[in-house]
């Protein structure tokens, strides 16, 4: 019996043919057809001008809530804190720190001028001092010095100058240069500059509304040379 002769031009089927008689190429990576880069759209000047805007505005809103509740800077014209606080000096202040806690004596504190300041610059709406007595304490001035509850209370900041007497005070500030001293009422604060021969403060206008503080010095800005904690 004769057997089948096989064509050797006839394909054998393997594992890697597909059975159409062509090799399969699913092991193959394929390349797509390149070609040429799809052009980006150019963008309009309007939109261009509109995410300006955007970014712009958000920046503004952003820095106008930072001054409205954070933080606010403020310029310093006069000498009454020296040498606290130099003439022309820049400070920022804090407007959260008595949202989170009490005024605290030796705090240096921005608050609207008070409607019973006579003395002072009516073109000024704030003013800068520092907290000597708070609610319920009674503030003397006696012998160059200031006393809280009859007790001498240690300043540092006044650098040796000196203490004017009664000055400006009329009315019942005068009873901050007796022995009882002056009772500062409920809600209020009293505040004195550092510079004590050329401060129109407490002494003249009597004690501050704490609903009047603006916040709290913390820190120098400007100059250059004078940066620094407060």
């Amino acid at each position: 019996m004769t057997g089948t002769p096989v064509d050797r031009n006839l394909p054998i089927w393997t594992s890697e043919t597909d059975g159409s008689g062509g090799e399969t190429n699913d092991a193959e990576p394929t390349t797509a057809a390149v070609g040429p880069k799809p052009t980006q759209a150019k963008r309009s000047p309007l939109r261009n001008l509109l995410e300006w805007v955007v970014v712009v505005g958000g920046a503004l809103a952003v820095a106008l809530v930072i001054r409205a509740f954070l933080f606010q800077t403020f310029w310093i014209p006069s000498p009454s804190m020296t040498t606290t606080l130099m003439v022309n000096d820049r400070v920022i202040v804090n407007k959260m720190s008595y949202r989170l806690h009490d005024v605290r004596r030796g705090d240096i504190v921005v608050f609207h001028r008070p409607k019973t300041d006579q003395v002072g610059t009516s073109q000024v709406n704030d003013l800068i001092k520092r907290v000597i007595g708070l609610e319920g304490e009674r503030v003397s001035i006696l012998d160059g010095g200031v006393r809280i509850d009859g007790k001498p209370l240690s300043e540092p900041y006044t650098h040796g100058l000196e203490t004017i007497d009664q000055g400006c005070s009329t009315g019942e500030m005068k009873a901050l240069f007796t022995d009882e001293g002056y009772q500062v009422p409920p809600g209020h604060v009293f505040v004195l500059g550092d510079n004590r021969v050329n401060s129109g403060d407490g002494r003249c206008f009597g004690p501050v509304d704490e609903d009047l503080i603006v916040g709290r010095a913390f820190f120098k800005i400007w100059p250059p040379g004078r940066i620094g904690g407060v």
